[in-house]
């Protein structure tokens, strides 16, 4: 039944028409558990009480069914716009996007134009900016445009690994040469098992294989879960081979497993917190949904109280 609601919800995700009707009339359904308000104003104050709380942050503005110029560059610019709110409320976050958002599917050109300026601005306040992986489909044109970047100097920018692919560590191997700063997840996305593990329990061990991997690389490491089983993993790890603190993190959603989060605050970890925001929360929504289709309840009491 788990597997069922899992496949239904993430082929809702795709559903373009559903995600319409959701940007015009807002937040719904328990949304808001999971995204920080349509508005930057409401992902700042988001910030700013996570911040209090001793955690840090990545930003988000969601968007990935975009399918023209002008939506690629308004994306680019509400990016842009998020990076100056960030450096005038003087927050710790750091920046994520998709590169379908910045219009990987129309042009690379044009994509690549929209990263340089994203780019270049957060290098001017002293930001990072992390290009979060989607499905197989955009694996490769992903990677392409993050060397292209790298070769154009651009070292303020990191990529993500997910951990159900089989090639995960291959690339893992090869970015590490780069430097790469990597947050590496298990993956969210439905996929066919010629590309990915269709098994939790090899999932799991890739994933545990790859962050042995970048933390043994001395590169940065983001290691986001909420899989207590593989937090323990990590933190025997970095003890036994004696990482410093400020050579990784743990990395968690906005709304899922607050108390795991202060708990690790309150051990001395590094903790990010993913805080998505804006009107094309629909898809988002709905891949959370089939992470942990035990989170239906909350759609279902919002359901009821409209």
């Amino acid at each position: 039944m788990e597997q069922i609601l899992r496949n239904f919800f993430l082929f809702m995700a795709k559903n373009r028409t559903l995600n319409r009707g959701a940007k015009k009339y807002g937040l719904r359904f328990g949304a808001g558990r999971f995204v920080a308000g349509e508005t930057l104003e409401s992902a700042l104050s988001v910030i700013r009480e996570l911040n209090q709380r001793g955690m840090s942050v990545t930003i988000d503005r969601l968007g990935e069914f975009v399918t023209n110029e002008q939506e690629a560059v308004e994306m680019a610019n509400h990016c842009v716009e998020a990076l100056h709110g960030m450096a005038e409320a003087q927050v710790d976050s750091y920046l994520s996007l998709k590169l379908t958002s910045m219009g990987l599917d129309i042009s690379q050109d044009l994509c690549l134009d929209n990263m340089r300026r994203i780019l270049n601005t957060a290098r001017e306040y002293g930001y990072f900016v992390r290009i979060d992986m989607e499905d197989y489909a955009h694996l490769e044109s992903t990677l392409d445009l993050y060397h292209q970047l790298r070769e154009e100097g651009y070292d303020n920018v990191g990529l993500v690994i997910q951990a159900y692919l089989y090639r995960s560590v291959e690339d893992v191997e090869a970015l590490s040469k780069l430097g790469t700063n990597l947050r590496l997840v298990k993956g969210a996305y439905k996929e066919s098992p010629e590309v990915a593990f269709p098994d939790k329990k090899d999932v799991d061990e890739n994933f545990k294989k790859i962050i042995a991997m970048q933390l043994k690389s001395g590169n940065y490491a983001a290691v986001a879960t909420h899989d207590e089983a593989i937090i323990a993993y990590t933190k025997n790890l970095v003890k036994e081979w004696e990482i410093p603190h400020d050579r990784f993190e743990f990395q968690m959603l906005f709304g899922i497993r607050t108390d795991l989060q202060q708990r690790l605050v309150e051990k001395g970890y590094r903790v990010r917190i993913y805080v998505p925001y804006g009107d094309d929360w629909y898809g988002y929504f709905m891949r959370r949904l089939a992470e942990r289709p035990a989170n239906v309840g909350f759609v279902l009491k919002g359901i009821f109280k409209k």
